[in-house]
């Protein structure tokens, strides 16, 4: 029996995937997550969580850019490792920051948007990792590609999110939101490049161009 083949990107990718939790993990036990180790860990899982879903969506319009077909079978991976920081941030401020007190959450969760609308992506987010194995994607066969168009909703969900919880002010564009509005525009670019007509332009564009 022949061993399956790992690739460079795909060695590349589950080296990226575990190394923020390493890090995470190595920072923690030595005492290194600044003075509120807490807020330390749901600040880097969410953004590792923001950083895996916009690489995951970036497959699909750099392969129809560059013809770099493996990249559409690494997608599945990068969405894996974001919901993995995705979970870890939310069992960090549910079950660590709040420390499973139903009544406690209850109460914020009616009156701090963050939470709610955190909470929302990340209930979106369940049924696409629920899915994203193969058995699924047979089973559901068209039903699968019309479920994981969440994405579409997922991604703006927690960039505005990620608004939510910097501290500034996003109608008068004050505050820490250089990050967000980073991670925003990538976001928009890629949800762009994305839809059907730019994707097939982009692909016939990069054909015309090889056949010159």
């Amino acid at each position: 029996m022949t061993k399956p083949h790992i690739t460079p990107l795909q060695a590349i990718i589950h080296i990226a995937g575990w190394f923020p939790l390493a890090q995470l993990l190595y920072d923690f036990f030595t005492s290194n997550l600044t003075a509120n180790p807490i807020q330390a860990i749901e600040q880097r899982t969410g953004l590792q969580a923001l950083t895996f879903l916009l690489l995951s969506l970036a497959c699909t319009p750099l392969s129809a850019i560059f013809g770099w077909q493996e990249l559409t079978l690494r997608r599945k991976a990068l969405g894996n490792y974001g919901f993995l920081y995705a979970t870890l941030h939310v069992v960090t401020f549910f079950g660590i920051d709040y420390a499973f007190n139903l009544p406690a959450i209850w109460r914020d969760v009616a009156t701090k948007w963050y939470i709610i609308i955190g909470s929302l992506a990340f209930l979106l987010l369940l049924p696409l990792a629920i899915t994203s194995f193969n058995y699924w994607m047979k089973r559901l066969g068209k039903n699968w590609k019309r479920l994981h168009k969440l994405v579409y909703i997922i991604s703006p969900l927690v960039i505005f999110h990620f608004f939510l919880v910097v501290k500034g002010s996003l109608s008068s564009l004050q505050g820490n939101l250089g990050q967000p509005l980073v991670y925003a525009s990538l976001a928009a670019i890629l949800l762009i490049l994305r839809i059907p007509p730019v994707k097939k332009a982009i692909i016939a564009l990069r054909k015309q161009i090889r056949g010159r």
